[in-house]
């Protein structure tokens, strides 16, 4: 069976039918039920947080929200279907129809947490003509940095398709400025393998995520100490003040004197 990422555009591949099949499958059921808990599990949520559902679906995973926790969510996807299942099904959360790869419509540090299943993948495939992976990962990571309150968390569940995905993914995220890193459940087993991707916006007390057992790769989330050195005075304030901005912080306009160092006046 090939995967649905390569079959269509999500819009396009969850029409009305495959919008109901999908929702109605016990098995489906199970798994988003299963993955959604781990993610909570992870995050560590304290109860009645304001969550960010990312590819929401029909509500399958926004269930799971409402009943761990009592959280309140919204939920966004680009399937006009998928939410009308979810409509129907009157789940708790409000529902947005939109393009995760065109950003996060959503003000700065409006969600205390971000929950996404088997959805960011989809960033990584062209679609069509126009459609730039490397831009519309870069747009979702920026906007959901800034979509987050600071020290807000971010659990990702996805299906790589390779090591480059990953990659791209990883370094998109740590572009954006988040903090964190990759991991991944029953790594052994290629059918049960699962990868989650754990972000934080700003500092986070490690014993604010639970990774008791787990090992989290974040090799690519960090620069090493050979970056830092060969990096210019300029870069380096360049590179802060982009940051900055993606913070929603005023930053002085850049010009021809950044980074210059000032001669001292006698």
């Amino acid at each position: 069976m090939s995967r649905p990422e390569i079959s269509a555009p999500p819009e396009v591949f969850y029409s009305d039918v495959e919008s109901k099949k999908y929702t109605s499958s016990s098995r489906i059921q199970h798994i988003q039920a299963s993955m959604t808990l781990r993610a909570l599990d992870v995050l560590a949520l304290p109860p009645h947080q304001h969550i960010l559902d990312i590819g929401c679906g029909s509500g399958l995973s926004g269930e799971i929200l409402s009943q761990e926790g009592g959280h309140v969510w919204v939920g966004m996807d680009i399937s006009p279907a998928m939410l009308a299942v979810a409509l129907d099904r009157e789940v708790e959360g409000d529902l947005l129809l939109a393009d995760m790869g065109n950003g996060v419509p959503f003000r700065a540090g409006t969600f205390d947490a971000v929950i996404s299943i088997s959805a960011i993948q989809w960033l990584c495939n062209a679609d069509s003509s126009n459609a730039d992976p490397k831009k519309r990962l870069a747009r979702f990571f920026d906007s959901l940095y800034a979509a987050v309150r600071r020290g807000g968390k971010v659990a990702c569940q996805f299906y790589p398709r390779d090591d480059r995905q990953t990659e791209s993914i990883l370094q998109a995220a740590k572009t954006a400025g988040f903090s964190g890193g990759l991991v991944v459940d029953d790594e052994e087993s290629k059918k049960n393998k699962k990868y989650y991707l754990i972000l934080t916006a700003g500092n986070v007390n490690s014993n604010d995520i639970n990774l008791h057992g787990v090992k989290i790769d974040k090799s690519a989330m960090t620069r090493s100490k050979r970056d830092r050195k060969e990096e210019s005075r300029k870069e380096y304030i360049l590179r802060k003040k982009e940051l900055m901005r993606k913070r929603g912080k005023l930053v002085a306009l850049d010009s021809q004197f950044t980074g210059r160092k000032r001669k001292p006046r006698f």
